[in-house]
């Protein structure tokens, strides 16, 4: 078995409802995943937009999610700290939490969940932004798991 992130709101690869984008509630989507390494003791987050114009825009950051939890509900609120230790981040909309897709309007963006296994807990500062969890992740990741949506306006 493969380590695999999903989510029931969207095909991989397919177009993110407005629900889930600056075009309606800006929620997160529920996720899920399986197969974590054995050896994995926290989950961390990074969703983000390789086709902003200024480079890759990043929407969430997210780290410290226990190893052995199944997923993620929709509507995640936007606080540093959330009940089983998991931690947010600011996205680079200078917010804590999710943000949704919002890309200018013409050609679609891709947006990518990227779960990373890690085999350590990263006690990183709740609100730390994407450079800082990218270190504190260095030499710690187990395995990665992908799963992109699109979206444009």
């Amino acid at each position: 078995m493969s380590f695999t992130v999903r989510t029931d709101a969207f095909g991989n690869g397919a177009a993110i409802p407005a629900k889930y984008t600056c075009s309606g509630a800006d929620v997160s989507p529920a996720l899920q995943w399986s197969d974590a390494p054995a050896g994995a003791k926290s989950l961390a987050l990074i969703v983000d937009d390789p086709d902003a114009p200024g480079g890759t825009w990043t929407h969430w950051v997210l780290w410290d999610v226990p190893a052995q939890s199944g997923g993620l509900p929709e509507g995640v609120p936007p606080e540093e700290s959330l009940p089983g230790g998991a931690r947010q981040g600011k996205n680079d909309f200078g917010k804590v939490g999710y943000g949704g897709p919002c890309p200018p309007p013409g050609k679609a963006h891709r947006y990518f969940f990227r779960l990373y296994a890690l085999d350590k807990v990263l006690e990183l500062m709740a609100g730390s932004e994407r450079p800082d969890l990218e270190d504190a992740m260095k030499r710690h990741i187990l395995a990665q798991a992908e799963w992109m949506g699109t979206f444009k306006r």
